[in-house]
C-alpha cells in the first residue's frame, strides 16, 4: 500500500470545493483504502488530503496521484508518497 499526504495552496479552498465531487468520483472508482481531508484546527475548512491506496508499486500510486482531479485542478502545495504498512485496523 501507499500514502498520499497533501497540503493544500493557501486560500485554495474554492478550487478544493469546485473539484470535490469530480475527486469523490474517481477515488470511488479506484484502489483507495481510507480517503479524507486534513482540517484546520480553528475553522475546520479542509487544506489537505490523505489517501491510502491498495496498489503494489509507486508508479501506481503516482499515476493515481497525477490523475487525481485535485492535482490537476493545481489544489495542492506539495504532496509526498510514502509507501505504507497497515498494522491495525
Amino acid at each position: 500500500m501507499y500514502a498520499i499526504i497533501c497540503t493544500d495552496k493557501d486560500g485554495a479552498l474554492e478550487i478544493r470545493k469546485a473539484n470535490r465531487e469530480a475527486h469523490l468520483a474517481y477515488a470511488a472508482e479506484t484502489p483507495v483504502v481510507y480517503l479524507g481531508p486534513f482540517l484546520d484546527d480553528v475553522s475546520g475548512d479542509m487544506k489537505g488530503s490523505l489517501a491510502v491506496l491498495d496498489v503494489d508499486t509507486r508508479a501506481e500510486a503516482e499515476a493515481w496521484a497525477a490523475n487525481d482531479p485535485y492535482a490537476k485542478a493545481g489544489l495542492f502545495q506539495k504532496a509526498r508518497i510514502e509507501r505504507f504498512k497497515k498494522v491495525i485496523g
